[in-house]
């Protein structure tokens, strides 16, 4: 293989720049012209190619979101669609791709690795929902911020005596709120994986001040609820029950933001370099992921042969730490 390609597609994640860099900067070391595909998926289809060398990856391993920017592409799914980005590709003459995001964007890569372009995916998604790795990247930065967060917040409602509802990303996946809320010290943690019940939740909330607590920290995950803001709809019916000051903050995308961690840079370097790496080999049909300390790669019909599951026990944990 002579000259590939990189794309990064989907919401964006700090780490993203890196593994850019990386797989770039592995191509070059490795006789290999590398381009980047601007946008994403629609990058494909409008053929919004740029050649890389080292200088045009220099300076930002440091950055969060991605230089080539993100588009959602839906036309994509269409096999008439993705023959015009095949044929795009292959005017390019690029004979494969690095594909960097989450569960949409690596289905988009399976596809076009079945119609004949070898395709290496890397999991980058702050949710931590892709199976076969233990860690995506952007996720170890999401986690900092929220906790960091859940920090700031906390100083403000032990001084008014408040409970603070702090809602983070996860609509499928309670990862963050799970990993935040227990590394931030919160009372209550909700995720979309376990059943709950607001009644209960007051009440021990209650019964948390009755015992001297001064402020407590609900955090909720955005997906235990479907028809609004999860934080609010939790907050409503917690001033119902208890009567108490309820206040409401919604963290958003400023999760998805800020410099990626060095944890973050860190994954993103090896995966973008081992991916390149397998590609130059003649290796596709794979997204490579971090199990234990080690890069490895897994089939893309075993990435989507089941959901990724959260940990029970670490839930539970959490459930004690927080009485």
């Amino acid at each position: 293989m002579k000259r590939i390609g990189i794309l990064t597609s989907g919401g964006d994640s700090p780490g993203m720049n890196a593994a850019i860099r990386a797989a770039v900067r592995k191509g070059r070391a490795m006789g290999l012209e590398t381009i980047g595909i601007h946008s994403g998926y629609k990058g494909c289809l409008t053929a919004d190619f740029e050649e890389f060398d080292v200088k045009d990856v220099s300076g930002i391993i440091e950055q969060g979101g991605t230089i080539l920017r993100s588009k959602r592409a839906p036309e994509f799914k269409e096999e008439k669609e993705r023959t015009k980005a095949i044929r795009n590709l292959n005017q390019e003459e690029i004979e494969g791709l690095v594909i960097i995001g989450g569960d949409g964007t690596l289905r988009g890569a399976r596809a076009l690795n079945r119609e004949g372009i070898p395709t290496v995916g890397i999991p980058a998604t702050i949710d931590n929902d892709i199976y076969g790795t233990d860690m995506t990247i952007g996720v170890d930065t999401a986690l900092n911020t929220v906790v960091q967060s859940i920090d700031r917040i906390r100083t403000t409602a032990s001084a008014l005596e408040r409970t603070f509802i702090v809602e983070v990303m996860g609509r499928n996946s309670g990862y963050i709120a799970l990993m935040g809320g227990m590394s931030g010290g919160a009372e209550v943690i909700l995720v979309p994986e376990v059943e709950y019940d607001l009644d209960e939740v007051a009440k021990g909330i209650y019964e948390g001040y009755k015992r001297g607590k001064e402020h407590m920290i609900v955090v909720v995950a955005e997906g235990i609820y479907d028809e609004g803001s999860a934080a609010h709809h939790v907050g409503k019916h917690l001033k119902q029950q208890i009567g108490f000051e309820i206040r409401v903050t919604v963290l958003g995308h400023m999760q998805r933001g800020g410099n990626p961690s060095a944890f973050d840079r860190s994954i993103a370097s090896r995966l973008g370099a081992e991916a390149t790496k397998r590609l130059a080999n003649g290796e596709g049909g794979i997204m490579l992921g971090l199990q234990g300390q080690n890069i490895e790669p897994v089939e893309y019909s075993e990435v989507f042969s089941q959901e990724k599951q959260l940990d029970m026990e670490l839930y539970e944990l959490a459930q004690e730490l927080s009485r």
